[in-house]
């Protein structure tokens, strides 16, 4: 019925994964503990807002006209900057059936900047 939160979200701040990274010893001690979980979440985001595929009527075919452009618009941009489409991944994680009524459906571009030596 028109109701999602579609968006685009750009990281805008560097993690480093190896301040989260834990080692086991003999497959059962970890440190996992010492990790916070708020310490991951990112501050600094870019957030595009899409719309909405479906509408009380059904497929609205000028959101998806219109998401194809701004998606455009964004690919576009990140390469003249100098950044490459590296990997297309999706994801899904669908409707469960009976009164869930919910799915989420994600698709990852991952583009890389080569450094210049």
């Amino acid at each position: 019925m028109g109701i999602g939160r579609s968006r685009i979200i750009e990281n805008k701040q560097a993690l480093d994964a190896n301040q989260f990274t834990t080692a086991r010893t003999n497959g059962k001690n970890s440190k996992q503990d010492d990790v916070d979980r708020s310490d991951l979440k990112l501050d600094a985001f870019d957030e595009t807002k899409l719309l909405n595929f479906y509408s009380a009527a059904g497929i609205n075919f000028q959101n998806i006209a219109s998401n194809d452009a701004l998606i455009t618009s964004k690919i576009n941009t990140l390469t003249n900057e100098g950044w490459e489409l590296a990997f297309t991944l999706s994801g899904v994680e669908s409707d469960a059936g009976g009164p869930d009524g919910k799915g989420i459906y994600i698709t990852r571009l991952i583009f890389i900047k080569k450094k210049l030596s």
